[in-house]
């Protein structure tokens, strides 16, 4: 996985917008103003936090050892990624998506229709 690659899946999806409120060495991708991805761009290698249901973000950690509690996040909700190690780009871009969809699903639901987040084609 690239920067570059991750970048243009994030940008396609309902309701995302890119900032970099900590720096220039941070891209974060927000759904409806909430984040729900920060790719770091001061690395050699690929990494980015993104948000995880607890139990599975466990799970994850146990299975890869390129899949860390988040960076400076709550080490309960956050990973961190690390795209050089033993987690394949289909692993990256679905654990993408379960942040992404974690995100909307706590949006308010005139949000989700306003942005089209109510179909699930997100």
């Amino acid at each position: 996985m690239d920067v570059e690659s991750f970048r243009e899946y994030c940008l396609k999806k309902a309701g995302v917008s890119e900032e970099m409120p900590f720096g220039p060495d941070n891209l974060v991708f927000k759904v409806c103003g909430k984040m729900f991805a920060l790719n770091s761009l001061d690395t050699a290698s690929f990494s980015v936090n993104l948000k995880c249901d607890p139990e599975y973000a466990l799970e994850l950690r146990d299975k890869y050892s390129g899949i860390q509690p988040g960076y400076h996040m709550n080490k309960q909700h956050w990973n961190t990624v690390n795209g050089n190690e033993d987690v394949p780009d289909k692993l990256i871009l679905e654990l993408t998506d379960h942040s992404y969809d974690l995100v909307v699903s706590k949006l308010p639901a005139k949000i989700k229709t306003e942005y089209g987040l109510t179909n699930g084609k997100n």
